[in-house]
């Protein structure tokens, strides 16, 4: 859990502006918070990343909504403070749009153990949420319901969402959900992917535990 000071203001600001020189996002389509305690810090909507300080990060009451700051939260604010409330283990939420992602979530198909990364994600697939507006309370059950057992889901004809016990580990899931939809994109358009068996994802799944950055 993190506290509201400046650096984990900044923090968020740095991961929004790391998303989108990797590619992971485009303008301010994404979105990122953390816990702090017993509210968030998300970033406002609509303010070009490179404009924002630390004082335009937005806090919000994770148990009424209330926000205070200078401008209003996300649009997406709402699914962000539900997942936190939901996985108290997780204090980072990402979302973006990166483009494979948001290619399958079109399809509205999940990714299927078709490598190992993905017990990264807590399960034997990586899930796509039921389809709802931008900023709805529907998109929020709907991905909230996805995430239920997953620390990263698709969302139909959208784009990502994914947790994370850290902002490193956010970040890193983030990344790697894109180079695996990308991955099996590609290997779907080859010919026919050889998928895992249930005793090798969960050997994977097992695995993952210690795995990753601390």
């Amino acid at each position: 859990m993190y506290e509201n000071t400046t650096e984990v203001r900044q923090a968020i600001i740095d991961a929004c502006l790391r998303m989108n020189t990797e590619g992971i996002n485009q303008g301010t389509s994404g979105n990122i918070s953390a816990r702090v305690g017993e509210e968030m810090l998300i970033t406002p909507s609509g303010i070009p990343y490179e404009q924002l300080a630390s004082i335009d990060i937005v806090r919000v009451s994770l148990e009424t909504g209330q926000v205070w700051g200078l401008h209003k939260p996300s649009s997406e604010w709402r699914f962000h403070r539900d997942l936190l409330n939901a996985r108290p283990d997780m204090h980072v939420v990402v979302h973006a749009h990166p483009v494979h992602c948001t290619a399958l979530s079109m399809l509205r198909e999940p990714i299927l153990p078709c490598h190992y990364m993905i017990g990264l994600f807590g399960g034997a697939d990586v899930p796509v949420a039921d389809y709802a507006r931008f900023g709805s309370e529907g998109l929020s059950e709907a991905v909230v319901a996805a995430m239920a057992e997953r620390h990263g889901c698709l969302m139909a004809n959208h784009g990502a969402t994914v947790l994370g016990e850290d902002f490193t580990k956010a970040m890193w899931r983030m990344g790697e959900l894109e180079v695996l939809a990308q991955s099996y994109l590609l290997a779907r358009a080859a010919g026919e992917v050889v998928l895992l068996s249930e005793a090798e994802i969960a050997e994977a799944i097992a695995a993952f535990a210690n795995y990753g950055p601390r």
